[in-house]
């Protein structure tokens, strides 16, 4: 079960005031027979805040999106939005809407049909939806492809039409389902940017969901970390990283060396598990290391752009991951050295929920686990 107390102060944030918080989930479950997909999900999200649900395939965040969205009904607890009880609403009767990564647009249909789309639902007026649409697609910048088939689009193209077509019918909240996961890299970082904006320019609550712990960091005001279908720690980007309460958090939302509590007393005087970051260790002679013990053998030295990833095994045979900085000493394979770990950046790690007993997913219920 997701413990609402390991989420912190920011979890309950927007109920000290009297405004309701956009979204409200409370002890939320879904269950496909025998595989537990939600487990107890606890949660505010705060309105005009950029949040996105991080994690591994299968860990329940897009289940709980779909929840969100009335795509699927919960086994178990309520969803509020802006205070009002929505589980047993129909989709269309929630002020929500959804992209997902396919795009999900209509083939025959011109990109400004397309955005109309929504608006004919809900029987507006020929002359309006037209006007709203062409609105929409001069935001997204693609006013001039209004007449387009969706087929004569690139993936950015048809992304924002995607976009254009959600945000036309006013949401309060938008739904994200990895839309840019089909985007090669360039373009996904350039999208990145836009959404940002996007978000910024409508100011209503996006709700991202992704398994890039680089894009969830670049987008979010808070990301919640998703494992086994419970929260681990719902936090800010920066807060995520510099301060991971669990071994989970500290492994899957960049890179950590962590200490199992042996190792954390005999390197560290710590108790317990521990975590640091590979930035935070610096290199030095053997002789000079401030930490006892902490004397091992380069093994491997990868450049990454930006510096270089330097593999260092213990006498323990624990291996050490550091990140030295652009202009760092020239070192080899093989060279002895000393290790240096300040106090400050040793982090203490609860243990992660344990997994579940339980079946693996039949391929019915994979497409609710991303």
């Amino acid at each position: 079960m997701s413990d609402p107390a390991a989420h912190g102060a920011d979890a309950t944030q927007s109920t000290s005031g009297s405004t309701a918080p956009a979204i409200r989930l409370t002890d939320l479950r879904r269950a496909f027979g025998n595989v537990t997909a939600v487990d107890g999900v606890t949660l505010d999200i705060p309105a005009g805040e950029f949040f996105s649900m991080l994690g591994p395939s299968g860990s329940g965040k897009t289940t709980v999106l779909r929840l969100i969205a009335g795509f699927d009904t919960p086994t178990a607890g309520s969803i509020e939005l802006f205070g009002k009880p929505v589980q047993k609403l129909a989709p269309y009767d929630r002020d929500v809407n959804t992209v997902f990564q396919d795009y999900a647009l209509f083939p025959h249909l011109s990109v400004r049909e397309n955005v109309e789309f929504g608006l004919r639902i809900r029987r507006l007026a020929r002359a309006e939806r037209r006007q709203r649409a062409l609105a929409a697609l001069e935001r997204m910048q693609l006013a001039h492809l209004a007449d387009r088939k969706p087929w004569e689009l690139s993936g950015g193209q048809r992304q924002r039409v995607a976009l254009a077509r959600a945000i036309v019918v006013d949401p309060k909240v938008l739904l994200l389902d990895e839309p840019l996961g089909a985007l090669d890299l360039k373009l996904r970082e350039q999208m990145q940017v836009e959404l940002k904006q996007l978000q910024r320019d409508l100011g209503i609550t996006f709700i991202f969901v992704t398994h890039d712990q680089e894009e969830a960091l670049t987008l979010s005001d808070r990301v919640a970390v998703f494992n086994d279908g419970s929260i681990q720690q719902v936090d800010s980007p920066q807060a995520l990283y510099d301060h991971p309460r669990t071994e989970f958090v500290a492994t899957f939302v960049g890179t950590s060396n962590v200490f199992a509590p042996e190792q954390a007393q005999r390197y560290l005087a710590h108790e317990g598990t521990v975590s640091v970051r590979p930035e935070k260790i610096r290199i030095l002679k053997p002789d000079t290391t401030a930490s006892p013990g902490l004397v091992g053998t380069i093994e491997e030295r990868i450049f990454v752009g930006s510096g270089t990833r330097t593999l260092v095994r213990l006498a323990d045979e624990l291996q050490l991951e550091i990140l030295e900085p652009a202009g760092s000493p020239e070192r080899r394979r093989g060279d002895r050295v000393g290790l240096a770990i300040s106090e400050t950046d040793v982090h203490s790690l609860a243990a992660s929920p344990p997994k579940p007993e339980e079946p693996k997913a039949t391929a019915a219920t994979n497409q609710e686990e991303k």
